[in-house]
């Protein structure tokens, strides 16, 4: 498991919206404001600019962190749209290839 607690967010790390408007979506978190609330973006609904505060009861952390969303947030303090669109495409796709492997 990448050496990830479950329970701590990272900048970068790819989330299921559990509650609120978008259930069963994907996003990426992009800033961490305390131990219970993150800023997500998915570059497409939720823009970086206007990022969505979420409780992280209302989130299930995944494994996934998206190192380019995570080296750009920390090398400029953001990251583009279209790369946040990327990381959540890319980690979609492969759950789906997973999911298909397994026969599911």
């Amino acid at each position: 498991m990448n050496g990830v607690d479950s329970k701590i967010p990272q900048v970068g790390q790819i989330v299921k919206v559990l509650r609120g408007r978008d259930p069963g979506e994907y996003a990426v978190v992009i800033g961490i404001i305390d131990h219970r609330f993150v800023w997500l973006a998915d570059g497409d609904h939720r823009k970086f600019d206007q990022p969505k505060k979420k409780n992280l009861n209302h989130l299930q952390l995944q494994e996934t962190i998206s190192s380019e969303v995570e080296s750009s947030i920390r090398e400029t303090g953001r990251v583009t749209n279209g790369k946040l669109r990327f990381a959540v495409a890319k980690f979609v796709e492969l759950m789906q290839v997973e999911a298909h492997e397994k026969g599911e």
